[in-house]
């Protein structure tokens, strides 16, 4: 063979490779962004177009003008334990009241990393999570989920900066229009594919930092049901004995039941007016196992700092309360007293000696 042919042949076969090597490249490309063939893939990879809730799927974007993007940070990985992505629709539709049309914009954000360390961020983040809406899930799963938020923590081997670190969904959504910005309703879907998503979420991020424990996590059991919605404040508080408060009769102040069980119980109230956020008022938990234990690691203990340990039965339990500023001349007889009685009320309840007394 001439030496022509030679390079001819070693020219065709560059020009092969680099063919390859640029479909390749496009169809990585497409498989990430929806491109055809491919359905777009969010969030490291995690959650895929037209699969699990609606917000996934074609019918979120039924709206004029409607969008869906989503914007990520790096990946976590093991010298970098913490992530957060979020994606959202944007729409828009005629108002008939103004020339200008009102502006839609509803988001979930997903997060991955240890949970906070500063006090009140630690109890906004356990305000938000613990909410009453939530439903615990199974199959020793240590996490909670509702139509709007998810959490879960995960194995101790996730641990970041001596705290547990958690997946976490949230979502929110705006209205923009001439009477201003006001907050709305957003279910994310129902609660079982919440927990899907949050399930997607928690192994992807662990395979990513390298802490998977053992198989993909998966829900195998329904999920207990808590009350579907809130009811006006009353007294006692979530029907717990001696958590009393005088909210007055005209009052916006929302009571959630939440999960009431031997290892875990949930109480919250908020502040709840249309067109603005919730602004929680009040929360009270009980939990008795040990990943969810440890939540609560590093807030101040103690009956007037809202916060119990205690041994039940050899399971390690906290009791744990928190009021608002808003709510603080409301508890009868005062702060403490009220979550003393917490503590004696579940306690009794579950058998458990605390050794509390108001």
């Amino acid at each position: 063979m001439s030496s022509g042919s030679r390079r001819r042949r070693r020219a065709l076969a560059w020009t092969a490779a680099a063919v390859v090597i640029a479909s390749s490249a496009g169809l990585y490309a497409a498989s990430t962004t929806g491109s055809w063939p491919f359905p777009a893939r969010y969030c490291w990879g995690t959650w895929e177009e037209d699969s699990g809730p609606s917000f996934l799927g074609e019918k979120a974007l039924g709206k004029s003008g409607s969008q869906r993007r989503s914007s990520e940070s790096a990946p976590p990985s093991p010298s970098r334990p913490n992530a957060t992505c979020t994606l959202a629709i944007t729409s828009s539709v005629a108002d008939d009241d103004s020339a200008v049309p009102l502006s839609f914009d509803e988001r979930v954000t997903l997060e991955y990393g240890a949970v906070p360390a500063a006090v009140e961020e630690r109890r906004k983040w356990v305000a938000h999570f613990f909410d009453g809406s939530a439903s615990p899930l199974p199959d020793g799963l240590n996490g909670l989920v509702a139509d709007d938020r998810a959490m879960l923590v995960l194995p101790q081997a996730c641990d970041a900066d001596g705290r547990p670190s958690v997946v976490t969904i949230r979502s929110e959504s705006w209205g923009d229009g001439h009477l201003g910005r006001k907050a709305m309703p957003f279910s994310i879907g129902s609660r079982m594919d919440v927990a899907r998503m949050l399930l997607d979420a928690a192994n992807t991020t662990m395979a990513k930092t390298g802490c998977t424990a053992g198989k993909p996590l998966r829900l195998t059991s329904p999920m207990a049901v808590t009350a579907e919605k809130d009811e006006q404040a009353a007294t006692p508080l979530c029907r717990i004995p001696g958590v009393t408060f005088d909210f007055g009769k005209d009052s916006a102040y929302q009571e959630q039941v939440g999960v009431v069980g031997e290892r875990l119980q949930t109480c919250s109230v908020a502040w709840r007016a249309r067109g603005v956020p919730d602004e929680p008022a009040a929360q009270f938990v009980m939990a008795a196992e040990p990943r969810i234990v440890a939540l609560f690691d590093g807030l101040p203990e103690g009956q007037g700092q809202g916060l119990v340990h205690a041994d039940c039965d050899g399971r390690p339990t906290v009791f744990y309360g928190n009021i608002a500023p808003s709510l603080k001349n409301r508890s009868r007889p005062d702060d403490q007293h009220v979550f003393v009685n917490f503590v004696q009320s579940v306690s009794k309840r579950i058998g458990c000696e605390t050794g509390e007394n108001a």
